[in-house]
């Protein structure tokens, strides 16, 4: 849990510092960032969602039909999360994309740009640490798959050793 905390202060403390620091960042500099963050995020859904179609076809199906759903374990949780969170990463810099170039607009704000610069620079760096984690998090699904044929193996060598194999039945 201190980890957490700890991971959680630092992120606040780089999103704030790179907030300040990001005032002199032309927004310009910045949207091709937002446009690698926005296709990292769309990567990241599709591959995920490719994962999850691939593990669970029948919950998918289930859903799709309205039929009765069965429970999946948690693994389906840990596994549809990434995707929630490329969803929201995705439609922020949707977002970010539209309105940016409308606040261009207002005198206001271009006469505080630079608090504008900050802001924006600072929504980036908060998104680029959130979408790092969920490129983390999307590790989960390999990561059970390898866990789950490992113990099959493991069940398969410790069943062989226990059972005499056919060329001994036949020798007796």
């Amino acid at each position: 849990m201190k980890l957490k905390v700890v991971i959680g202060i630092a992120c606040v403390a780089v999103v704030l510092f790179a907030g300040i620091l990001g005032r002199n960042v032309a927004f310009a500099l910045q949207w091709p960032l937002f446009e690698a963050l926005r296709t990292t995020a769309s990567i990241i859904f599709a591959v995920v969602g490719a994962w999850f179609a691939i593990i669970y076809p029948e919950r998918l199906k289930k859903s799709f039909r309205g039929g009765a759903t069965d429970n999946n374990g948690p693994g389906i949780h840990r596994l549809f999360t990434p995707i929630v969170h490329s969803t929201a990463i995705l439609a922020t810099v949707l977002i970010v994309g539209v309105v940016a170039p409308l606040l261009k607009q207002f005198d206001w704000i271009l006469s505080h740009k630079d608090i504008f610069r900050g802001i924006s620079y600072g929504l980036l760096v908060f998104l680029t640490l959130w979408q790092l984690a969920t490129v983390l998090f999307s590790l989960i699904g390999p990561d059970m798959i390898k866990r789950h044929v490992s113990r099959q193996d493991r069940a398969e060598e410790a069943a062989k050793a226990v059972m005499p194999s056919r060329k001994d039945d036949s020798s007796q």
